[in-house]
């Protein structure tokens, strides 16, 4: 499966981009764990224009996550435009338009899946994004607004007239939010449309190894995205790859071997958004004990920042009376007070 000259292999698997997750600390951790195509947090184009600090420094990427792409959100097409092509001067391999994201904050400005409900302007911004770079661009996007209204097998033949190059689906609509079960059956439905050319990328529910193999077996997508059953999982990748390579489940890793990892994703989000890096040639991601101990007692952003993934992973699940545990750790401020608290929990 190609997206214009950026070649994947056979049953890639892609990292859904999310919002105060799919940092450079998370992406690194999934390419190393097998993520075939990492996506940026989503861009604000109107506070990309603007300049804002937080904003430009998602547009930090790292030539050991490619290929990646950043994704940009907005409801004008002419600042979607600039703000594409802003993006595309931090070199990115795709530009991809978010029109998906539910949240009200968003849809309900008339951005991501707002746009569902005026898709003449939707098609207008990408066809707009499409003409402002040279880079490919592609599109994330839903079922439709509502039940009443999923659009997507005819929307996705108007996208790909705009010159996008490859489509994501999630299979739920507007109205669902995350709620329900994903429904793949129209994704299905778009993949078999003899009209559509592009790569289709499937998203939604996909949390084993055995869904994603169906999702491409059932439904013939090019590519499956796995979004919030990696958050505090990361390696949910390598068991899918061996899943495909082998029809076996890989062996699970040790507690002590997926403790270590959320530590290690703590100390690169500490890296990322508490500590500059002065040598660009040091791997942005690596720490020495002795700058550990420098700020192992300080309060870091980078551990209020990554603790979501640790009350989302499934590594402490079933273990008994943990809940006093778990509110502890999403409350810890310090290197020193977090790794205590992990270091202690045995099963």
């Amino acid at each position: 499966m190609n997206i214009s000259n950026i070649e994947f292999p056979d049953k890639p698997l892609f990292l859904a981009p999310m919002e105060d997750v799919t940092d450079p600390a998370f992406r690194l951790l999934c390419k190393r764990f097998g993520a075939d195509m990492l996506y940026t947090e989503f861009v604000s184009s109107e506070a990309l224009i603007r300049s804002v600090n937080r904003t430009q420094q998602k547009l930090t990427i790292y030539d050991e996550e490619r290929p990646i792409a950043i994704q940009i959100y907005g409801h004008d097409p002419d600042s979607m435009a600039e703000a594409a092509r802003i993006a595309e001067e931090a070199q990115p391999d795709i530009i991809d338009i978010n029109f998906g994201c539910p949240v009200k904050k968003v849809a309900g400005k008339g951005a991501g899946a707002g746009l569902l409900k005026e898709i003449p302007k939707m098609l207008q911004i990408t066809s707009e994004v499409v003409k402002a770079v040279k880079l490919p661009v592609t599109v994330k996007t839903r079922l439709g607004w509502d039940d009443d209204n999923k659009i997507i097998v005819d929307l996705a033949e108007q996208l790909q007239d705009c010159g996008i190059q490859a489509l994501t689906i999630h299979g739920r609509t507007r109205a669902q939010m995350y709620k329900g079960d994903a429904d793949w059956t129209l994704i299905g439905d778009v993949k078999n449309n003899a009209r559509m050319k592009i790569p289709i990328i499937g998203n939604g529910d996909v949390t084993s190894p055995e869904r994603a193999l169906e999702c491409f077996n059932r439904y013939g997508v090019d590519a499956v995205m796995i979004g919030r059953a990696a958050i505090g999982r990361p390696w949910l990748f390598s068991e899918v790859k061996h899943y495909f390579a082998t029809g076996e489940n890989k062996p699970l890793l040790s507690f002590e071997e997926q403790k270590a990892i959320l530590k290690e994703h703590v100390i690169a989000s500490v890296k990322w958004l508490d500590i500059d890096d002065e040598d660009p040639e040091n791997n942005p991601f690596t720490l020495s004990e002795c700058i550990i101990n420098d700020i192992y007692n300080k309060r870091l952003k980078g551990i209020i920042h990554s603790r979501r993934h640790i009350a989302a992973t499934p590594v402490f699940k079933g273990i008994p009376n943990f809940k006093d545990t778990r509110i502890a750790m999403l409350r810890a401020e310090t290197l020193k007070e977090l790794f205590f608290i992990i270091d202690s929990v045995n099963i």
